[in-house]
């Protein structure tokens, strides 16, 4: 790939996504991108890239930039966060709203559901702790396509296996002839919606905790900084946030503080 067309794609798909490509990172371009340009009857990334220059075709461009940020996801990954909101998270953050019994949970990048499915499980495990409470998870993400499996809640079996726990796959999902599906109960905790974490966040409303996992990852310093930001704006002096291991806020926002203890645990400023 020529170096124009590298800056002609990275540029659209950092406006786009506010994934920042570097050219050590050419190599996704291909792994990606090449099954697109299949798809679509090009020989290679270079007449894909050609005819996004000359056509401008938005349902290509869409496809394109989903096929880069679409990543994998598995259920209670990393197994400590969701150890951490179970046990240190939720007993504190219960308490305060045990007058309105009501708590908003946001799942920032949900992917194929996996994630917001996990905290919907963790939730539903405290049994009558949340009797009669009223327990709304949103999970976004900019992959409409990803959303639709997500919504379905249907899982091959390898999917299932990577993380959920026995006991859970059996209490939470029926088997349907190869593949499993979330039960109705755990399904309807959760609400999905398309959403640009570039966008002005502001209309999704309002959260007591927020799981932004595995996303900064990919933004540059200052995109980082604008998005946390615009996450603090949406949450509660008590809120709680959540990123992945590799991800952190020191040096990149003063909207959040680390918590003691709790690694990949956020309190709001």
């Amino acid at each position: 790939m020529n170096p124009e067309d590298f800056d002609f794609i990275s540029t659209l798909i950092k406006a786009r996504s506010g994934l920042a490509l570097t050219p050590d990172k050419a190599y996704l371009l291909e792994s990606r991108l090449m099954p697109v340009a299949r798809k679509h009857g090009h020989a290679g990334l270079n007449e894909l890239i050609g005819a996004m220059r000359t056509r401008k075709e938005e349902n290509l461009i869409i496809e394109v930039v989903e096929a880069m940020t679409t990543n994998e996801s598995f259920f209670f990954r990393d197994i400590k966060p969701f150890d951490l909101l179970r046990d240190e998270v939720l007993p504190p953050v219960l308490e305060k709203r045990a007058a309105k019994k009501h708590l908003k949970i946001w799942c920032a990048a949900a992917s194929s559901g996996q994630e917001p499915y996990s905290i919907a499980i963790v939730l539903k495990e405290l049994g009558a702790q949340l009797a009669g409470w009223n327990i709304d998870i949103l999970g976004t993400d900019i992959s409409n396509d990803i959303l639709k499996k997500a919504a379905n809640g249907m899982y091959s079996q390898f999917e299932v296996q990577r993380g959920m726990p026995i006991q859970l796959l059996l209490k939470y999902f029926d088997k349907k002839d190869e593949t499993w599906e979330i039960k109705p109960e755990i399904k309807q905790m959760v609400r999905y919606k398309y959403y640009n974490l570039l966008e002005n966040l502001s209309p999704l409303g309002g959260f007591d905790i927020v799981f932004c996992r595995n996303v900064l990852i990919y933004f540059d310093a200052e995109t980082k900084g604008k998005v946390l930001a615009q996450i603090a704006s949406l949450m509660p002096e008590d809120g709680m946030l959540f990123l992945g291991g590799a991800e952190t806020v020191l040096g990149v926002t003063d909207k959040f503080k680390p918590v003691p203890g709790q690694r990949g645990v956020y309190a709001r400023v």
